[in-house]
């Protein structure tokens, strides 16, 4: 394998209105700094769009603590479709997102104090604190105690530091958690199926699963592994029911969770090895635009989805120029790709901070 994964850069999120929802994931979450905002069409995505090109603004917006950014998605010109169903534990698909703090009694306290829907604070089979939060918008999420912090910004959380994936088959799984995306350390595998106190607070949570929590050995290189810092991946296979697909009957981009997103470095070898796995890209900006890259905003990069057995899917993005301020821009292609970008360079991102009106 000749290339790369350099951590999380972010998770989609479908919604309804854009602004209300990064309103309370800045207010929330710390996710204050905007990336881009790109107001155009998804012209690749038409396996997952209907077949028809889809107009959408989408913003990259993350937070300099650490961890991956939320890149929040709404259609323009149709309307973003919720689940027909309640969506539980082990359906197929992103359930929650994982977000780090260093400091999890402080995070709890800060969003019970805010009236926001948390449960009491859980313990996983490694001993490790979370607690569950429910945004607004009735997407779940993992808050969960790590050590890492790449700065300080003020937020009681840093951002995306992996996810919680109901899967088919959590074997066949491996095959894209372990083996491409390279998270070759198994922390936990219940093996047998079994019913998990720290899940009782989550729709579902009650059923019984087979659980994998994924980790990784290599320390994340690269631009900007320092900020992404590590991550997890958890797999869940419920046992005792039948499992939907969390998107069935909707497109991409609707209501939740649309996508996990990966920084990486060598796009031409990950092609050939995902083929070799069976799972070829099912969308691929590098053929569309005849190797050419992909605007975004003022961002640059190629862009690649794959899709594990259940439908999630997986993004790959190769990035060739990042905005850091107005007129300074980093060429990323003339950089060596393994080499972090300076922590001073990163750090000017505080300057797009969004400042709340009072």
């Amino acid at each position: 394998m000749n290339y790369t994964i350099r951590g999380i850069q972010q998770i989609g999120i479908g919604v309804a209105d854009i602004e209300t929802a990064w309103k309370w994931y800045r207010e929330n979450l710390g996710a204050d700094i905007k990336v881009f905002d790109d107001d155009e069409t998804a012209n690749f995505m038409l396996p997952y769009t209907g077949g028809e090109v889809q107009r959408r603004r989408a913003i990259l917006a993350v937070n300099l603590q650490g961890g991956g950014g939320f890149e929040i998605w709404q259609y323009k010109g149709r309307t973003s479709l919720a689940p027909a169903f309640d969506i539980q534990l082990g359906d197929l698909g992103i359930f929650a997102a994982k977000i780090g703090t260093v400091d999890v009694q402080k995070a709890h306290d800060f969003f019970t104090q805010k009236g926001e829907k948390v449960s009491n604070i859980e313990k996983n089979p490694l001993h490790e604190l979370y607690f569950w939060l429910q945004d607004p918008f009735g997407n779940q999420f993992q808050v969960i105690q790590k050590p890492h912090k790449f700065s300080e910004q003020g937020a009681v959380t840093n951002l995306v530091i992996g996810a919680v994936v109901g899967v088919p088959d959590i074997d066949e799984a491996l095959k894209v958690y372990r083996d491409i995306l390279e998270y070759d350390i198994v922390a936990f595998d219940s093996e047998e199926t079994k019913q998990y106190a720290d899940f009782a607070p989550v729709a579902g949570g009650n059923s019984h699963f087979r659980r994998v929590i994924l980790k990784h050995s290599n320390q994340r290189t690269g631009g900007f592994g320092k900020l992404f810092g590590p991550s997890e991946i958890e797999l869940v296979q419920v046992a005792d029911r039948t499992p939907r697909k969390m998107f069935e009957g909707r497109f991409w981009g609707d209501h939740g969770f649309i996508h996990l997103c990966f920084d990486m470095q060598g796009m031409d070898a990950l092609r050939m090895y995902c083929a070799e796995k069976g799972y070829a890209f099912t969308v691929d900006s590098h053929e569309a635009l005849k190797g050419n890259s992909f605007d975004m905003g003022d961002s640059q990069g190629q862009f690649s989805y794959i899709e594990d057995k259940g439908g999630t899917l997986i993004e790959f993005v190769e990035a060739h120029k990042l905005p850091l301020v107005k007129g300074l821009a980093l060429n990323l292609k003339k950089r060596n790709p393994h080499k972090p970008i300076p922590t001073i360079l990163l750090k000017m991102l505080r300057f797009k901070r969004y400042k709340e009106k009072k």
